[in-house]
Order: structure tokens, then sequence, then C-alpha cells
């Protein structure tokens, strides 16, 4: 894939901003399924290690938003405009593959990352959560998570023929991460070759670094300071890479401009 030229860039995004803007049941739902959510844990507690179980859950849910704003909303429209020969029109111009994907996935990540925001001034205000640990590594977490999954919804086109059945091709990978990325920290005496599994999986390391960085630990110790969680992010910090490469590679090779035939 070339560079990635601003004028072309933002011809693109605009355009696919305004179409997505128009969507106002999409736009309300995005907006106000954070607060719904983040009111409705205003009875959590505290665990013994000191971590709120609201900590816990608030940064899970900023994990959700990728899955749910980036991932499946982005397969839907990348599989859209394929098959109305959108992208081979654009394709066909002076725009790069990197103009085009980039452009088209602006406005999801756009609302992710507001989302996010939401659900951070949620967690201060509703459940007086601390200020981050390390403001650089939950940026890193939730920048490093969108890049992850902007490739795997694009990956994910590979093997999805309309938008309907997108509901069924991204189901795997949803609840793959919602249910083992969100439960590996509690499995004390799961196998280790289980637990190395679910810290494997694309949302785990986007989940672990967000909440070294805003709470100091991912639950399985006590928090720590800013310097000290740097050595605890190595290693998903390192599982979110190798993700990226893979998915920089593989839609590189495999992903489709033009419908089957």
């Amino acid at each position: 894939m070339s560079t990635i030229r601003l004028n072309r860039f933002r011809s693109v995004s605009t355009a696919e901003l305004r179409l997505f803007g128009r969507n106002r049941s999409a736009l309300f739902s995005a907006l106000a399924i954070p607060l719904i959510l983040a009111a409705a844990m205003s009875g959590a507690g505290v665990d013994e290690s000191g971590v709120s179980a609201a900590a816990m859950a608030v940064t899970s849910l900023l994990g959700y938003v990728l899955l749910a704003a980036v991932y499946y909303n982005l397969v839907t429209t990348y599989v859209s405009r394929r098959e109305e020969l959108v992208l081979k029109r654009l394709r066909a111009g002076e725009l790069s593959d990197n103009e085009i994907l980039t452009g088209i996935a602006t406005p999801m990540v756009v609302v992710a990352l507001a989302q996010m925001v939401v659900f951070v001034v949620a967690g201060a205000f509703l459940f007086g959560l601390p200020v981050p640990v390390n403001v650089f590594l939950l940026v890193a977490g939730a920048l490093g998570g969108v890049i992850v999954f902007v490739l795997l919804a694009a990956m994910s086109t590979g093997f999805t023929r309309t938008t309907e059945s997108a509901q069924v091709t991204t189901l795997p990978v949803m609840l793959a991460c919602l249910i083992g990325s969100m439960i590996y920290s509690a499995l004390d005496d799961a196998p280790a070759v289980v637990v190395a599994v679910l810290r494997a999986l694309p949302l785990t390391p986007v989940v672990d670094l967000m909440r070294l960085g805003w709470l100091g630990t991912t639950g399985e110790a006590a928090p720590a300071d800013f310097t000290g969680v740097l050595n605890e992010a190595l290693v998903p910090a390192a599982i979110l890479v190798a993700w990226i490469v893979i998915g920089v590679l593989a839609v590189r090779r495999r992903f489709r401009w033009e419908p089957r035939r």
C-alpha cells in the first residue's frame, strides 16, 4: 500500500462522515449507549485487590467500543462499498489503497474515540475512578486497538459476501474477544495454555494496556505507578504489534476490491 496524501484522504473521509452522519439512529446508539451502560454500573463494588469492579467494567467497555463501533460497522461498510463497486471506482482514480481504506474507516474511528472519551469522563464522575496512572499507555492502547480492529475488519471482508452475512461472519471474532479477552485474567486455576491463548486474542492486549495506563493494573496485582506499569506493558504491547503486522500483511495480500464473480 502506498502512503497517504492528506487532501485525498480528507475527501474520502469527509464523504463517508457525511453518509454516516445522516444515519441518526446509528449516531444515537453510538453516543447514547456508552452513557446508558456506564450508568448501569453505578452499584459495582470493590474487589480484594482494591480495584473497583466498576473500574474493571469501564475499561472492558473501552474494548467493547472497538468491537461494535469499529470492527462490526467497518466490516459492513467495506463490504457494502465493495458490492456497490465503489471501491473499484475509487481505486481506478488517483487515490491510493491506504487513502481509500483509511478514509472509509474515519467515521467509525471518530465515533469509537468519542465513545472512549465518554467512558473515561463517566468513569471519573460516576465512579470516582482515579486520574490515569500513565496516560501515554492508555492512549497507546486505544490507538493500537483502533489500528488492529480496522485491519481485522478489512481482513474479515474476504469471507463476507454481503452486508447481511456480516452478522454471521463477524460473530466468532466478537464472541472470542468479548468472552475470552474479558475473563482471562480471572481464570486463576485455568491451564497455562488456555490463559496464553486468551491473552493472545486481539482485544486482550488492548484492554490490558488501557487498564495499565488508567488503573496501573490488569486486575491481577496491586496498582503500580507511572514507571512501574511499563514492565507489565511489554508483553501486551508485543502482542499488539504482532497483530498489526499480521493485519497489514493479510490486507495487502487478501483484501478484495471487487465482488466475487
